[in-house]
């Protein structure tokens, strides 16, 4: 069959047994074309290896039944909405129960034919084998045969059944010509992987579980290898396009810069140094992501590192995520380089709100007057012109894109170098996944002097005791936080019976705390009055501060000794741990507080974890084995697709194949050009088109 009678992008109303009204509904799995459902890979599988008539069901074995629905009846007790159902067959009957799915009253109907999969056990009610452990069942068609075998299980809704998507399906296989291979055959042999072909048939519908496995491997290794080939490319073009900047070796004002430090550089922070160092000596624009906890010194290193490129007659950026923050970096700068004649200069919103101020400083920076500018947003702003800048430094990378970064770039002729910071712990495997254009610097290693904070988790009902040891801090001359999860009260059933920060700010500054000075901050303010608002917490004039999640990147206020967060349970651990960071930087002895009352085990097993365990990394690492891995793409990162079958913290060994595959793939400038070639067009890298890759 040719590309001309088979198209990929066609809508999926083409699809054979789909149509106008079907398609319409399948638009709300966001499938739209054949490419679109041919990649809707199943979220589950079920073993219909074999029917069990009724009367054959033996107590306590799992098995699969099919039959007619009868007796639809339901009922309350002790807080539960009991359905039963009769399932009948050519042998007997067996009474059916599932409990709290009320919705089943509309979604079961008499004479229905369904397939069920679970354990029979006997009902003193019934006389007789019931089964009320049902792991699933399948609405089936007046006459469709019940699929037996390893079936496929699809993410769906309401509208469309697991028969519709399941005989889309095969109709859409059945049409499709032979897919072309799109990796080099060298890696197809050298990882020995199953066809593309085969394994996209064998995905939806497979013969056993070996063909399944090894079908998966091969696709998730496709979008992983492709992922990486990408991420390399962008390195790789990067780093080609332009020659870098050469720093010429360490000197005298490098040294006097660490003289003056107050502290000695951690092992950690020593090691990374010396690795950003050897980036900014070579040829080749330095690409570098340090990752460090909170609190374990990554701002030192980019000071140093700006030192660096300033003592190689260059200009040094520094680009902060929000406007206090580049103020409290610009006082740090200017009080520790001033005497070393080292000009700092702040651009922000606020100091180029007057046109005079502005031009004044832009003036300044094109005509090399300040050799370190540090900023936010404002820093990519046209009319901003670098003289000659060496170095890029940008905190809380996942607040920036990638193509604001590119922005900054281009303000100079040469390339400058890159440092990028994240105080966001990401595990190694994702740290390949979604930086892996980047070479990654760790600081697990923190300063000296810095007290471990106590975690606790509370219930409400012992949340007057907690504030009474805020107030008690508070009396001995600290301040605190409190953070609550929303901003106001949510009509959301689910979120009912979550207090807001305006309920919390209310009952806090109202009570307990009534003659403390007390603040609200939250992020439907204006930056001017937020600003406003952290200023006075620095500054020590507000005492206690509630706030939403916007400190979650804030200034360092070594005075604040206790957080506490209201309804826990609504975070996850990587934010938890994130917020615990703004206390303890001071000497005092420092608490985080954690008040739930969910019963859910997952939000148990999350709290109890941050009462144990203070490692960042570590914590980011059980967050992706309860929360599951998320979308790590999107425009914020590099315009990657989202992962559709390969799982980052599940296929750890597959991604590390990939990747090496990666590495050796792309250091051959033939193979650069192939993949170049390849990934303008290629759909399971980019998800536009997939007609490219099928034979004629």
């Amino acid at each position: 069959m040719s590309i001309s009678r088979f198209e990929f992008t066609d809508n999926v109303m083409y699809v054979k047994g789909v149509g106008p009204r079907k398609a319409a509904a399948l638009e709300k799995l966001n499938i739209f074309t054949k490419y679109d459902l041919l990649t809707h890979y199943p979220r589950a599988y079920e073993n219909h290896s074999s029917l069990t008539k009724i009367d054959d069901l033996i107590e306590g074995e799992t098995a699969v039944i099919v039959g007619r629905v009868s007796h639809i009846t339901s009922r309350e007790a002790r807080g539960l909405t009991i359905v039963n159902a009769y399932l009948a067959d050519d042998t007997g009957y067996i009474k059916l129960t599932w409990f709290n799915q009320k919705y089943l009253l509309t979604k079961l109907k008499e004479n229905m034919r369904l397939l069920i999969i679970g354990k029979a056990k006997f009902d003193a009610w019934a006389n007789g084998l019931a089964m009320n452990q049902i792991q699933s069942f399948t609405i089936l068609d007046a006459y469709e045969e019940p699929p037996l075998g390893i079936v496929p299980v699809y993410p769906s809704t309401a509208a469309i059944s697991q028969g519709t998507l399941r005989t889309a399906i095969k109709n859409l296989l059945a049409s499709m010509p032979t897919l072309n291979e799109i990796l080099p055959q060298e890696i197809i042999d050298e990882q020995e992987l199953m066809s593309l072909d085969a394994a996209i048939r064998a995905i939806h519908f497979p013969r056993d579980y070996i063909e399944l496995d090894t079908a998966r491997r091969r696709l998730a290794f496709d979008e992983l290898f492709l992922i990486q080939c990408g991420l390399m490319l962008i390195k790789r073009q990067t780093q080609d396009k332009r020659l870098g900047i050469s720093h010429q070796r360490n000197g005298a004002l490098l040294k006097a810069t660490l003289a003056k430090l107050p502290f000695d550089l951690t092992g950690d922070q020593k090691k990374v140094f010396r690795e950003v160092v050897k980036d900014m000596e070579r040829s080749l624009p330095m690409r570098r992501l340090i990752q460090g906890d909170v609190g374990s010194g990554k701002t030192v290193i980019a000071l140093l590192a700006l030192v660096k490129t300033v003592e190689n007659g260059y200009q040094g950026a520094f680009m902060a995520p929000t406007e206090i923050l580049a103020v409290q970096h610009y006082e740090k700068f200017s009080a520790l380089l001033g005497d070393l004649g080292i000009r700092v200069g702040l651009l922000s919103a606020k100091v180029t709100r007057t046109k005079k101020l502005r031009e004044e400083i832009y003036r300044q920076i094109e005509a090399q007057e300040l050799d370190i500018v540090i900023g936010t947003h404002a820093l990519i702003q046209e009319g901003v012109t670098f003289a000659r800048l060496g170095l890029v430094v940008t905190d809380e990378q996942h607040r920036f894109g990638v193509a604001q970064r590119a922005t900054l770039e281009k303000k100079s002729d040469a390339v400058p170098d890159m440092l990028v910071m994240t105080a966001t712990p990401i595990p190694r495997t994702m740290t390949l996944t979604v930086y892996g254009d980047l070479d990654v610097s760790l600081i697990k290693e923190l300063p000296p002097g810095r007290k471990p904070i106590k975690t606790l988790v509370k219930s409400l009902r012992g949340r007057k005791k907690v504030y009474e040891l805020v107030r008690a801090e508070i009396t001995a001359g600290r301040q605190a936080y409190v953070v609550c999860p929303l901003i106001e009260r949510s009509e959301s059933e689910q979120l009912a019976d979550i207090e807001s920060a305006e309920e919390i700010f209310e009952m806090l500054s109202g009570g307990i705390f009534r003659d403390v000075p007390c603040a609200l901050l939250h992020g439907r303010m204006k930056p001017a009055e937020k600003d406003a608002i952290m200023e006075k917490f620095r500054d020590g004039e507000t005492k206690l501060l509630v706030s939403t999640t916007v400190i979650e990147v804030g200034v360092d206020v070594p005075n604040a000794s206790v957080m506490v967060v209201e309804h826990a349970e609504r975070f996850g651990l990587a934010q938890l741990h994130q917020l615990r960071g703004r206390v303890g930087r001071g000497a005092a002895k420092s608490y985080c507080i954690l008040i739930s009352d969910s019963k859910a085990e997952i939000s148990k097993a999350r709290l109890e974890t941050m009462e144990t365990t203070s490692d960042g990394f570590k914590l980011a690492e059980e967050d992706l084995k309860l929360r599951g891995p998320g979308q790590f793409f999107g425009e914020a990162q590099h315009g990657l697709p989202d992962l559709k079958i390969a799982n980052v913290f599940r296929d750890v060994e597959i991604l590390l194949q990939a990747r090496n595959a990666a590495e050796k793939f792309i250091t051959d400038d033939d193979n650069l050009n192939y993949f170049a070639n390849l990934r303008a067009n290629l759909a399971l890298a980019y998800g536009d088109k997939f007609s490219q890759i099928v034979a004629n």
